[in-house]
């Protein structure tokens, strides 16, 4: 792909660029991903290209630092230089960590230059080499989901071992246990008032304010910040088994290690008088309806509620909490003619589907040499430690080293080993199921309109409320916003025939798709 020389307006281009680098603190160390070596890479390229680097930004991401501040600071010197329209990176994934990083870069109207991939991106780019950018960036935010997925599993080992995985709840503190694992302990300061809570609620006599109110006035405050536990707060507390020594974590129940605060006979008993109160609130609902609740009025607000009219016709209304409601009925035909036209937007059509399946299995050639090479190092650091074991061991039995010390580091080097084989197995997984997970999600898109129409109204309204989000009804028109990543297919099936979009032509210049 050719390098533009000049400006929108016709002038000349500044040839002062930007550059940027970015890493975990986890690959800061390797060689080929270090911040380094992409200096390294794009001082080299633009020294190649008569360009001059006038400033660099670095993000070295960690686990206890979420963001990137310098990308945030390089948004703003792009907004505070007009002259500078160019920026330089090593590839793709360095760049953006989600869907909203693209949008923002590209609202600004600059000149990308994907280093390592050969690609330059600017408003004067093909439509359909603007597309499949724009899927490359789709499957960086879905490998990314798939590493935090990887995560997730340490939590759920956690949670089988009967550790709570994650914050302490209220009433507890998160400790170092006996084993040198994290675990929950009760809080000293607190622990005794949410027991009490427990007991105030079970005769089922006190409101939830005024249970907060008690525990208010005995105390209960929230450690790190010193304030007052608010009425929703206590509700969630009498909802938690974990007070009980079991915990519920990814719909099980898991018996924990933690020592409890309250029986789980008094536990039940609150639940029941709990759902005493529910019970007394809420009407059963007589008829299930695909839209009930799914669609807001766009007037005020509230739900849309469904009726039947003449014993079989569905009909849609207000529930006018808010007052009376000039929103007229609809028809639950007319709802779901609606909610089917938002969903064609996603077919990006067959043979886009297989090109772009084709161009990613080709681009992905390159990620699965990194991760081949990021899991022979992990591995050749296992074998390393692995030694060093071995030769101590020899050493303890030749009495040249302490066995106490033989004990404290070869431990230590056992942890290092366990983490080297997370690593190993959190990039194999990802690496072989991330690309075909992003496929089938295009190809679930290109089908969601064919699912709708043909399902029963319960089928119907869990596909939507795992495609569409902010529903609302008003003046006769639907108004809805697609969740991600279906509102970023959406854009780009406008590059395609299955989208609709008038721009078909550039489909069929499809060489810039996979040249690279």
């Amino acid at each position: 792909m050719s390098k533009i020389n000049t400006a929108n307006n016709g002038a000349p281009k500044s040839n002062k660029v930007l550059a940027y680098a970015r890493v975990s603190s986890k690959e800061q160390d390797m060689e080929g991903f270090s911040i380094a070596a992409q200096q390294k890479l794009l001082q080299a390229y633009a020294s190649g290209n008569g360009l001059i680097i006038e400033k660099e930004f670095i993000d070295v991401e960690t686990a206890k630092a979420s963001g990137r501040l310098n990308f945030n600071e390089m948004v703003n010197y792009l907004k505070k230089h007009p002259g500078i329209r160019t920026l330089l990176v090593e590839k793709t994934d360095r760049l953006y960590r989600n869907l909203k990083d693209w949008v923002l870069l590209d609202e600004l109207n600059i000149e990308i230059h994907l280093v390592k991939e050969g690609v330059v991106l600017s408003q004067e780019s093909k439509s359909s080499e603007k597309f499949f950018h724009g899927i490359k960036v789709l499957m960086a935010k879905n490998y990314i989901d798939n590493l935090s997925e990887e995560a997730r599993k340490g939590q759920q080992e956690k949670a089988e071992q009967g550790i709570w995985p994650t914050k302490a709840p209220l009433g507890y503190l998160n400790v170092q246990g006996a084993d040198g694992k994290r675990i929950i302990a009760p809080d000293p300061a607190v622990a005794s008032i949410i027991a009490k809570i427990f007991e105030w609620y079970a005769p089922g006599v006190l409101s939830l304010e005024e249970i907060a109110d008690k525990a208010q006035a005995a105390g209960l405050l929230y450690r790190r910040t010193g304030a007052t536990v608010p009425v929703s707060a206590v509700h969630t507390i009498l909802h938690n088994r974990i007070y009980t020594g079991e915990f519920v974590w990814k719909g099980r129940i898991y018996k924990g290690r933690h020592t409890p605060l309250i029986s789980v006979d008094l536990f039940e008993r609150v639940q029941d008088a709990l759902n005493s109160r529910q019970r007394k609130k809420l009407r059963r609902a007589k008829n299930d309806f695909a839209f009930s609740t799914l669609v807001r009025c766009g007037h005020c607000g509230c739900a849309l509620t469904g009726d039947i009219k003449k014993g079989r016709y569905i009909y849609y209304r207000c529930t006018g909490y808010k007052g009376r409601c000039p929103e007229p009925y609809v028809p639950e035909a007319v709802l779901s003619r609606k909610f089917s036209e938002l969903l064609r937007q996603l077919d990006i059509g067959e043979a886009a589907l297989q090109l772009v399946s084709e161009g990613l299995k080709s681009s992905h050639v390159d990620q699965a040499k990194e991760h081949a090479q990021a899991i022979k190092r992990l591995q050749a650091e296992y074998d390393r430690i692995q030694s060093r074991i071995q030769a101590m061991y020899v050493d303890k039995l030749d009495a040249k080293v302490d066995p106490g010390m033989f004990e404290h580091l070869s431990a230590d080097w056992r942890k290092q080993q366990d983490r080297c084989l997370r690593e190993i197995e959190q990039r194999q997984s990802a690496d072989q199921h991330y690309l075909e997970e992003g496929v089938t999600i295009l190809e679930m898109a290109r089908n969601a309109q064919r699912l709708f129409d043909s399902e029963e109204p319960m089928q119907k309204r869990r596909l939507l409320n795992f495609v569409v989000s902010n529903s609302t009804w008003a003046n006769g028109e639907l108004n809805a916003k697609l969740r991600e990543p279906f509102g970023f297919i959406a854009q780009m099936a406008r590059f395609t025939s299955g989208g609709g979009s008038s721009n078909r032509g550039s489909f069929a210049d499809h060489s810039g798709w996979l040249g690279n």
